[in-house]
């Protein structure tokens, strides 16, 4: 059976070998419409290739009230603060249980989190194996087993 993706994006997927399930991922998330409520608010930076962390804009709640979970590539951050029965005139700061998950590439670990000032920060880093590094193929060493150019 021959499948032709049309979905969601429109650029050449014959260029991407071994990704379907990159684009299942990115499609099931578009469907989703993830994060479309927009709590908690969060950046993700960029520090170089290997280097990456994520900020979530967290007031009013406390560092117990927070849980990170990374597991078989997908990293997951709840909260689950302590039930207010303090009485508000104005709540424009909400402290409401929530659950996000981030799919993680492969090789992507966790490098550490903290919590500062209603901030929190979770570091992300890329250890890529010894054997899947760059490295440089020197010409004219392979075995001589069969040649396809011919001598004259």
């Amino acid at each position: 059976m021959v499948t032709t993706r049309t979905k969601v994006f429109s650029f050449p997927h014959s260029r991407f070998i071994g990704f379907d399930h990159v684009w299942d991922e990115i499609e099931r998330l578009t469907a989703m419409g993830a994060n479309e409520k927009g709590f908690p608010r969060h950046n993700i930076i960029k520090y170089s290739d290997t280097e990456y962390a994520m900020e979530f804009t967290l007031g009013g709640y406390k560092k117990s009230d927070l849980e990170i979970e990374s597991k078989a590539g997908v990293l997951i951050i709840r909260g689950n603060p302590e039930e207010d029965t303090r009485s508000y005139l104005h709540k424009g700061i909400t402290t409401k249980k929530f659950t996000e998950t981030f799919r993680l590439a492969d090789h992507v670990v966790v490098d550490g989190a903290d919590f500062v000032n209603g901030l929190l920060v979770i570091n992300l880093r890329v250890e890529l194996p010894e054997e899947q590094r760059p490295r440089n193929i020197p010409i004219g060493t392979m075995p001589k087993v069969k040649t396809l150019l011919t001598e004259d």
